[in-house]
């Protein structure tokens, strides 16, 4: 009888191993996921950074504050005086309060006439007459008899408002 060879012994080809290995590169649309999600993240963080600047800068936000109550200044509101002193004066305590950080917005007129330190960064003149224009617009806001012309309140307002501009607080 012949002798049968053994299987396990005869020397075989080898089997390719790339068919079985997983492809090593990323197809061409993860490539640009990849590229938009960067461009994303880089685009954000200079948003942020242009945002944080321009929001800290006290001259932009003093710019702002002026361009803002300037605006709002231009039209008169239909009402009457008592209507129109509401008005202007919410529009300049809003002013102040943004400018200086100061609390004339959330106070009552008698707290930020009794408060010695309202606007301590602007010279004493100007502190008496914003505090005049201020007792003015109280007398016209809760009078009874609130008479007057709204048109040339709020010319007298946007010259105290121009004033309090032109002014650089320390």
């Amino acid at each position: 009888m012949a002798k049968e060879t053994d299987d396990a012994l005869v020397l075989r080809d080898l089997v390719p191993a790339d068919p079985l290995l997983p492809d090593p590169g990323l197809p061409p649309w993860a490539w640009v996921l990849i590229g938009l999600a960067i461009a994303g993240v880089v685009g954000f963080a200079f948003y942020l950074r242009r945002t944080r600047t321009t929001e800290t800068d006290p001259r932009h936000l003093r710019e702002e504050a002026y361009a803002l109550a300037q605006h709002d200044l231009d039209a008169v509101p239909e009402g009457g005086m008592q209507v129109a002193a509401t008005k202007v004066s919410l529009v300049l305590r809003r002013y102040l309060a943004t400018v200086c950080g100061d609390p004339a917005l959330f106070e009552t007129h008698e707290e930020f006439i009794s408060r010695h330190a309202a606007l301590s960064s602007y010279p004493e003149e100007l502190r008496n007459v914003t505090a005049e224009g201020f007792s003015h617009l109280a007398r016209l806001k809760y009078g009874r008899d609130a008479n007057g012309d709204p048109v040339a309140l709020f010319g007298a307002a946007r010259q105290l408002l121009d004033r309090l501009h032109q002014y650089q607080p320390a």
